[in-house]
């Protein structure tokens, strides 16, 4: 028996109505109601190869504590990223912008997979098997445990992956998938969730990693409706500029590790290798004895990284000044200016700002507070900071300097890269010894640090 049902759903959050409106009630985004008739048919074949048991509640006391096993790729930086390697029966959301480089990165890892003898099933819905096949070419990425299938059709895909019976699997896209049984045109709401409905029931049935790649809107947020990041366990962004040859992958949700971890990657011609010292190379292009300029020792997870952040203080010819950042977050910008404004007696008001994370990372700790207050009074000084000074610290609204974390291996990845001397809070001084050789200088407010950076 089939029931059909027509109605609109929004293409951005996955609001449905039963009518038309020109606004979407749940993102406020304009003219993305389209209408959808949904068909609800009652089948048994998608979900018969999946044992049916009825499990008893038990008391949480008697379930035996086990740790997940892991499959370690040859990629340390995904392994960082999914928290120490991929979970057997995991469901991973990659998104990014077109071009970006997701699918060369699944290819990759399917294939450094298949070194460790695991069965994998590439299933391409936006490209041919030979276009498929020329990227293997051109990544050295061939091997016999590597399955590739052309299909869109979801009891197609099941039934390849009964036959393949994988270890893991690859979705690329999610919005070319499409369920027979249901009438909307695939991408659409409906058919992405119902299809990752059915991805989910078969990675955690069978125990198979599987992949999905989702595109993503002009926003950035994967499309679909928002329950499609709540039904998997891991969603990764890969980010970076199709201009440069840096790529970040982030982890904003993992069930199976931590959100803050970072793998940075390099794009050659040879696909993407990962970069082991990513401050090295984002200090490498760092000119010295010049104004604007500080050096940050940020923590991205459990991994410092050594950023350059760079300020421009100039006239404005408008009556409100402009205040443009990129890599970290503007509120805060307009923030330190206004501490500087106040607490320093600098006046901004007819200054233009503008601030700039050098090597295209985002940078979202407070602890890189006090290195863009610095680049800013020497932008607007134009004195020139010391070329070998790292800073960190979180800035108060009343001025002063508050304290970080993990301080160790802040001071230990500047000590590696050369760095002579540390202007950090002076509250996080204390409980741990720094190196020798290393100048710490502990400062409480910013007017005490900025008389360390700049004199």
């Amino acid at each position: 028996m089939s029931k059909q049902k027509t109605k609109f759903s929004c293409q951005e959050c996955g609001y449905d109505s039963p009518k038309w409106m020109g606004k979407c009630p749940g993102c406020q985004s304009w003219n993305t109601m389209v209408e959808e008739i949904e068909t609800v048919v009652r089948t048994q074949g998608m979900t018969s190869s999946i044992p049916k048991t009825k499990e008893k509640a038990i008391p949480i006391i008697h379930i035996e504590s086990s740790s997940e096993p892991r499959v370690v790729t040859s990629n340390k930086e995904l392994n960082r990223v999914l928290g120490g390697g991929i979970v057997p029966g995991s469901l991973i959301l990659v998104g990014g912008d077109p071009g970006i480089g997701k699918s060369t990165l699944l290819l990759q890892t399917s294939f450094e997979l298949t070194q460790a003898q695991q069965k994998v099933l590439y299933i391409s819905g936006e490209e041919s098997i030979k276009q498929t096949k020329l990227r293997a070419d051109r990544l050295n990425a061939s091997s016999p445990l590597l399955y590739v299938l052309c299909e869109t059709n979801l009891e197609l895909i099941e039934e390849a992956i009964q036959e393949t019976n994988p270890d893991f699997l690859v979705i690329d896209s999610i919005q070319t998938v499409f369920h027979p049984a249901i009438t909307s045109a695939p991408g659409t709401v409906s058919q992405v969730r119902e299809c990752t409905g059915h991805f989910m029931r078969i990675a955690k049935g069978k125990g198979i990693a599987t992949v999905l790649v989702g595109h993503v809107t002009k926003e950035g947020a994967i499309a679909g409706p928002r329950m499609l990041e709540h039904m998997v366990d891991c969603v990764l962004y890969f980010e970076g500029e199709r201009h440069h040859s840096y790529r970040v992958l982030r982890a904003v949700k993992n069930r199976f590790g931590s959100t803050n971890e970072i793998g940075i990657f390099e794009m050659q011609e040879v696909g993407l290798v990962e970069v082991n010292n990513p401050s090295e190379l984002f200090l490498s292009e760092r000119p010295l004895g010049v104004a604007g300029s500080a050096v940050v020792a940020s923590m991205e997870g459990t991994r410092p990284v050594l950023v350059e952040i760079q300020a421009l203080v100039s006239s404005t010819n408008f009556p409100s000044p402009r205040r443009m950042a990129t890599g970290v977050d503007h509120n805060r910008l307009s923030l330190i200016i206004a501490v500087l404004e106040k607490r320093m007696g600098m006046f901004l008001q007819n200054q233009d700002a503008y601030l700039n994370v050098a090597g295209g990372i985002k940078l979202d700790e407070p602890a890189v507070d006090l290195a863009i207050a610095i680049s800013i009074a020497s932008s607007f000084r134009d004195q020139p900071t010391q070329p070998f000074d790292a800073v960190f610290g979180e800035i108060g609204l009343t001025g002063e300097v508050r304290g970080v974390s993990r301080i160790d291996q802040r001071v230990k990845e500047a000590e590696k890269l050369g760095f002579r001397r540390i202007i950090m809070p002076e509250k996080s001084l204390k409980g741990w010894t720094h190196p020798k050789g290393m100048e710490i200088i502990g400062v409480n407010t910013v007017a005490e640090a900025l008389k360390a950076a700049l004199g």
